[in-house]
């Protein structure tokens, strides 16, 4: 069975759906598994700001869009740009363990 995996463009999304693209393939070796690569509101005007561009979900309306179509068959995507309330006919199902943060926060004074 083919199942395809909607993310957006960006090397981070791209990164975040291989990671679980897989981990799939190593749980279910029947099943084949394509990244779907989806251009979003977001992708497309980087001059704007979010919140006159309607703010949060602007980076997954056109993924959302595609998983209630049926276009794709599940999504990959950063937590962070998810609307609070989930559109009718969705469900947040996973998230991946979280790797190692190395992030830092470096101060003068």
């Amino acid at each position: 069975m083919d199942i395809k995996i909607g993310t957006r463009k960006s090397p981070l999304a791209q990164i975040q759906a291989d990671n679980v693209i897989s981990r799939l393939q190593n749980l279910f070796p029947e099943h084949r598994f394509f990244k779907v690569l989806i251009t979003t509101a977001g992708d497309l005007d980087q001059k704007t700001s979010l919140s006159q561009m309607g703010g949060q979900g602007i980076f997954v309306k056109n993924i959302q869009q595609k998983l209630l179509t049926g276009e794709i068959d599940l999504a990959v995507h950063s937590a962070k740009d998810l609307p609070s309330l989930e559109p009718s006919g969705l469900t947040l199902a996973a998230f991946p363990e979280r790797a190692p943060a190395g992030d830092a926060l470096i101060l003068r004074n």
